[in-house]
C-alpha cells in the first residue's frame, strides 16, 4: 500500500549523498524505493570510485537494507552506451569536448529511470544532486544552485525541461556536504565517509576517457599535424579526440616553454598550439540548443551571469537571442578556454535561467546594440 504522502524512487549510487537523500524522504513519511542504475559492466569501472560499478551496487544495497527500503538494480547498459557514450564519442571525433554528466542526467536519470518509476506507481524521483528547486507563479519548476557553493551541481541539470523538473526532488540540495556526512553518521550509514564517486561513471588512470571511447566503438585513430600560431609544423598527433581547448599536458611536443591547445580543426585534423595563455581568451560565444526555465519567452537581450564549465566562477555577460534556440553571449571580461561541446549555463544569482551547448568561442570583442533587460520574469 502506497504511503499517504506518496511513493518516491530514489536513485542510489552507493554514495553518501543519494543514501541520505533516500533517508530524508523516509523520515518525511514517503514510501521510498531505492534504484541503482547499472551503466557499465562490472569490469569496466574503477572499483570503489565509479557510481555504477559493483562496489556502488553493494554500497547502495547495504544503505537500502539499513533504511529498511526495497532496492533494485536497473540495467541501463545498452541505453547508456547509445545515448551517452556514443554521443560523447561523436563529439570528441568532431574536435569538441562533451559533457557526459549533463547527457546522463537528461537521458538516463531523468529519462529511463523516470519512465521506470512511473511503472512502479512513483510520483517523483529523488537524486543526491546538490541543487534546489524553485517554482514560478504559475507553478512551473526551475533549478537553483545548491546551498553548498563548493558542491553545487545545478550546472549539470540545465537541460532538464519543466516536465522532468516537476517530477524531481533534490533532498540534500539545501545542506552543506559536511552536514550531509554528519547526518549519515547519525543515521548509521556505513558509507558516511565514503570517497566521492566519479562523475563520468567511466574512468581509468592509464588512458584518457576519449581514447577509451574510441577503442570501445572500434574507431580508427586519425593522425594529423600539430602547428603553432605561425603555421610552423611542430609534430604529429594520434587523433584530435585526445585534445581539448586549453589543454597543456599530454600534447606530445616540446617547445621549451609552456604551450596550450588554442584550436582544433576537425576537417583538416589539425591542432593549433599557443605559447601565450592570453591567446586562449574568448570575448563571447555562440550557444545552440538553448532552453529557458525561469524566464518567460519574448525577451531579446538579457544581462545575467554565465558559467561555461563546472566549478568555474560565473562571469557577468549579456545574452542576446539570435533565433529560437541560439544565443550570442558577450562576456564583460574575457574568459579562458571556452570549449565547443561544453555547456553554457545562465544564472541570476542562485537561479538557473537556462542553458545551451557551446557551438563556438568568439576571439574578438562582441558588439551589441540596444539595452539588456535586467528584470527576471
Amino acid at each position: 500500500m502506497i504511503s499517504p504522502k506518496g511513493r518516491i524512487v530514489a536513485a542510489m549510487s552507493g554514495g553518501v549523498d543519494s543514501s541520505v537523500a533516500a533517508a530524508l524522504l523516509l523520515e518525511e513519511g514517503f514510501e521510498v524505493i531505492g534504484i541503482t542504475l547499472q551503466l557499465q559492466a562490472c569490469d569496466e569501472t574503477v572499483e570503489g570510485r565509479s557510481c555504477c560499478g559493483a562496489d556502488g551496487v553493494a554500497q547502495a544495497r547495504a544503505a537500502a537494507g539499513h533504511l529498511g527500503i526495497p532496492h533494485y538494480v536497473l540495467d541501463c547498459r545498452q541505453v547508456f552506451e547509445q545515448r551517452v557514450l556514443l554521443r560523447s564519442w561523436e563529439e570528441y571525433r568532431r574536435g569538441r569536448t562533451p559533457n557526459p554528466c549533463v547527457i546522463c542526467n537528461e537521458e538516463i536519470k531523468f529519462g529511463v529511470l523516470l519512465d521506470y518509476a512511473k511503472t512502479l506507481g512513483a510520483q517523483k524521483i529523488a537524486t543526491g544532486h546538490y541543487a534546489r528547486l524553485g517554482a514560478r507563479k504559475e507553478g512551473r519548476a526551475f533549478i537553483m544552485r545548491g546551498a553548498d557553493v563548493q558542491k553545487d551541481q545545478s550546472y549539470f541539470l540545465f537541460s532538464l525541461n519543466s516536465d522532468k523538473l516537476s517530477k524531481a526532488l533534490f533532498p540534500v540540495g539545501g545542506y552543506l556536504k559536511e552536514t550531509v556526512r554528519s547526518m549519515a553518521r547519525r543515521m548509521g550509514l556505513r558509507n558516511a565517509d565514503r570517497m566521492e564517486s566519479q562523475d563520468a561513471c567511466f574512468s581509468t588512470k592509464e588512458t584518457a576517457y576519449a581514447e577509451i571511447l574510441r577503442q570501445r566503438f572500434k574507431e580508427g585513430a586519425v593522425p594529423g599535424p600539430i602547428f603553432d600560431e605561425t603555421g610552423r609544423r611542430l609534430g604529429m598527433h594520434e587523433g584530435i579526440h585526445r585534445f581539448t581547448i586549453g589543454q597543456r599536458r599530454g600534447i606530445g611536443v616540446t617547445l621549451g616553454s609552456p604551450a596550450w591547445v588554442k584550436s582544433i580543426d576537425a576537417e583538416r585534423c589539425t591542432v593549433i598550439l599557443t605559447t601565450s595563455k592570453e591567446r586562449l581568451a574568448a570575448w563571447g560565444l555562440i550557444a545552440t540548443g538553448v532552453g529557458w526555465h525561469a524566464l518567460s519567452p519574448g525577451f531579446k537581450r538579457l544581462r545575467c551571469s554565465v558559467q561555461v564549465r563546472y566549478n568555474q566562477a560565473p562571469v557577468s555577460a549579456i545574452v542576446e537571442i539570435e533565433k529560437p534556440g541560439t544565443v550570442l553571449v558577450r562576456f564583460d571580461r574575457p574568459v579562458t578556454a571556452v570549449c565547443p561541446g561544453q555547456a553554457a549555463v545562465f544564472y541570476s544569482g542562485a537561479r538557473l535561467l537556462g542553458g545551451g551547448w557551446i557551438d563556438r568561442a568568439l576571439s574578438e570583442p562582441v558588439h551589441m546594440t540596444g539595452v539588456a533587460e535586467e528584470i527576471i520574469r
